[in-house]
This record gives structure tokens, sequence and C-alpha cells, in this order.
């Protein structure tokens, strides 16, 4: 069992003894002394703790000949999970010259404060890094997550269109080659802490079965704010990011299957072409600083009332399956979820992969989330509405809500009322006050129960305007 983590940082093989759970912000401003790198919220929010993470590119067609740089926050990531990885932190960007991002920004004037502007130039980095075609809204979404305080990003979005515009900038990191010296450590144990790193899904059940009380980590997203925000100990932690099985995608002619370990940002490619709405639902929800860390089985498995994902996924007829050493069993999402943060899932188990038809003729699928703050917020209501319509009826609909009960779940009453209809304007006043009657939602401060029902019937009716042809462009609420 090993006592140190290596990793790369700014270029140069380090090695640290320190407690796995400790964050990668207060290393860097404490041990490592690099400062530029700011604590702002301490959720995962603001972006002021942004840095590059880098790994071995697993894309084709040619993997592992380059490193692939992605933005995270290092106020919700653990030292544990940047062993056997590159950080690249802003002071590592400088080399004898000004990185083309902090050059174009000084030159545009786009500095704001000290405070926000080492994440928004990290930001920007990720994104320019080898990026020659970016446009303005892959440039709005790679700054989505950096919540500058002082003023406009008019002048900031300029000088990403410059560096874009050049021809992308480099980031200047180890060479592939060297990845060869740190291999991940299978553990890692410090100070009382233990971060485990199974490379398959054998070794993690028999993990799991050994170790039933430890935490199991996908991409922290949701657990690291409180291993930030209240300094909650992580002493036994299995990590779920290097497992093969759990990070695989697969895709036959009518499913698409995501292990339980991949990232957002990697449904988010996969299912943009087949279901648009739910790719806007995914850029809204987590920024690319969360989408490049949050899992998909990481979302499912926290079971949340108001996560975005299972809304989205149960009205799609998405399969779960779980694993355990004594086998592997499969079962509708929508039944994986008991109580209020109760689930299916067993001591010695683990969410295994993520099943979604794909699109089929005749279905139309919209997803909406309705918020305080248009990006990086959290639901008071989100609603998913899937029918597929024959010769001009409905024969099948799906529709699921979260922030409307202990558990995201369906309206099988208001389904009912489409089924079988013309689905004109009768069957979704239907469909609306059916809505009213299964739900009994809190009140709480991001929203009254009436107006959550009132919420959630409105939504059907823009789910059957939008059908319609009718698309209004609605902002957060």
């Amino acid at each position: 069992m090993a006592t140190t983590m290596r990793f790369f940082l700014n270029g140069q093989l380090q090695e640290a003894a320190v407690r796995p759970d400790m964050t990668v912000l207060d290393w860097l401003r404490g041990p490592a002394r690099l400062t530029g790198t700011k604590e702002g919220c301490a959720e995962g929010d603001c972006g002021a703790c942004s840095v590059l993470v880098g790994d071995p590119s697993a894309e084709e067609p040619d993997p592992g000949r380059s490193i692939h740089y992605h933005a995270a926050n290092s106020c919700i990531l653990a030292m544990g999970q940047i062993d056997g990885r590159a950080l690249v932190t802003v002071e590592g960007l400088k080399g004898e010259q000004l990185h083309p991002v902090q050059e174009a920004l000084a030159e545009n004037g786009s500095s704001q404060c000290g405070f926000c502007t080492p994440g928004i130039v990290i930001s920007i980095a990720g994104l320019a890094a080898g990026n020659a075609v970016a446009g303005d809204q892959e440039i709005h979404d790679a700054l989505a997550g950096n919540l500058c305080r002082c003023t406009g990003y008019r002048p900031i979005v300029e000088a990403a269109r410059k560096v874009i515009g050049a021809g992308g900038a480099s980031i200047n990191g180890p060479a592939v080659a060297a990845f060869a010296k740190i291999e991940p450590r299978r553990s890692v144990s410090v100070a009382g802490a233990t971060f485990e790193q199974p490379a398959t899904l054998n070794e993690l059940l028999q993990l799991r079965k050994d170790r039933p009380r430890a935490l199991l980590l996908g991409g922290g997203t949701d657990l690291g704010v409180a291993l930030a925000d209240y300094h909650a100990d992580w002493d036994e932690v299995i990590s779920l990011a290097r497992v093969n099985e759990l990070r695989a995608i697969r895709e036959t002619d009518n499913h698409l299957s995501f292990g339980a370990a991949v990232t957002w940002e990697e449904v988010l490619d996969r299912v943009a072409p087949i279901y648009p709405s739910f790719a806007t639902l995914i850029r809204r929800f987590g920024s690319t600083q969360i989408r490049s860390m949050g899992t998909i089985g990481g979302n499912i498995g926290t079971a949340s009332p108001i996560g975005d994902g299972p809304p989205a996924l149960i009205a799609l007829g998405a399969e779960i399956e779980l694993a355990s050493l004594s086998g592997h069993r499969f079962l509708p999402l929508e039944d994986f979820f008991l109580d209020y943060r109760k689930t299916e899932l067993r001591p010695d188990e683990v969410i295994a992969s993520v099943s979604i038809p794909k699109s089929r003729e005749g279905q139309d699928f919209r997803v909406y989330k309705i918020s305080k703050r248009y990006d990086q917020d959290i639901s008071t209501v989100c609603a998913a509405f899937s029918i597929v319509r024959e010769e001009g009826q409905v024969r099948s609909a799906r529709i699921a809500f979260g922030g409307m009960s202990a558990t995201p779940r369906r309206s099988l009453q208001a389904e009912g009322a489409l089924v079988g209809s013309s689905f004109d304007r009768r069957a979704m006043a239907a469909c609306a006050a059916a809505i009213g009657t299964e739900f009994k939602p809190l009140t709480d401060w991001r929203g009254s129960a009436d107006y959550r029902l009132q919420v959630a019937a409105n939504l059907a009716e823009r789910f059957w305007r939008d059908v319609a042809g009718e698309t209004v462009e609605v902002m957060a609420l």
C-alpha cells in the first residue's frame, strides 16, 4: 500500500504524502504555495479555484498519443483523484512568456480583480488547448462555470475569440510517455485515510463486499461539497474513476449504455444528436468544470429528489444495472428510488451502468428545468415528457418530475390522460389537471408547493406548444 500520490504539477513530477481526502485547493494554497488558485464559494459554483486536469487521450483515432485537459473545480477535488494524472494551475501556464490566453486578456483589458481572473484564464485555456474551431456557444459554455463578480463578460469573450481565431493554444504539460512512470496507485493510505482505485469491476465488487461502509466516489461533485464546505473527512474511499467496465460506453442500433463512471461531458457528446433537449438540460445543470468530473451513476446514486438527470432518464425509459459478487440485476430506473435518499442499492452492490433507448419514429421528447438562475443552479421543478404518436394518436407516454416529491417519479395519471388521444388541447388540459392531483410537493426557499404545482401544469402546456412548433425560449424563473 503506497503512502504517496504521484502526479505531474505544471509539468514536473510530484509526490505528495498528504491525506488523499485533502482538497486539491487546500494543498495548492498550503504545501504547494501556489496561491493563484483562489477559494470562492468552496462548493464548485464560482470557478475561482479552477485548474486543468490532464489524462492521456482516449479519443480516436490516436488514443494515448496526446493529453486531454479539462477544467475542474479544485475546491471539491480530492488529492486522491489526481493520482496518476497531470495538474496545471494558472502559474503553470506561463513559461518565459505569457500564455496566449493571458496575453489576450491583458491586451484586451479583460482582466477583472485578481480573484476571478485566474479561474477565467484556466477555463479559456482548457477550451483553447488545440482548439481552433470553437464558436461563441462553446466559449460561453466554457465560461458558464466562472461567475465573475466585477463586470461584464464582453471583453473576456472577445479575448477568447482572439485566441481561438489564432489557432488555439497548447498547454505546457508533461509528455505522454512520462505517464508510464506514474501509473495510478491501486491503494494509497496516509494519516488514517485510505483511497482505493480498483481497475476492474471484480476488484471493485470485492472491495465493496470487504468494506461496505467505505464511501463510493464517482466524480465527487456532490460529495466534494461536504468535504470542502463542512470539512468532512473521508477515512475510507473506493474510487470508481479507474474501473474499466464503469468507464465504457456501448451503442447498439436501439440503445445507448453508459458505465456508471462515465462523465456528464461524455454523456452530452453522445445524447446531443439524438435528444437535443436532454443535451440542453445537461449543459444547464453543470458547468464544464462539473460535467468533466460528475458521473451519470453518481447523479443517480445520490438519490436527490431534485437531481436533474433522473427525470429525463425515467421519461426516456432508462434501465439501471446493479452489480455485486452475487451477480447482476436490471430494473427500470423509476423502480430504483424508494423514498427520500433511499434506493434499491444493497450494501454489497454498485451501480454498473445506465441504458437508454434511442429515439424512435414518431417520438417527441422534451425536458424543462425551472430554477432561479439559468446556469449552475438547483432545480425548483424539472419535468420530462416523452410521447410516441402513430397515425395522429398518442400510443405511449412517459412523464417524469423532479422536485415534486421525495423521489423523482412518473406521473401515471397524466400519462393516461394522453394515451389514446389526438394530442389536442383537451387532452393536455386533462394531463395538466392530473399532475395537480398526483403530487403534494413541499414548500421551501426555492418555491412554494402551490408554485411547484402551477409550474408543473404549465410545463405540460409548454410541451404541447413546443411539439406544435410554438417554441418559446424560457429562461430561469
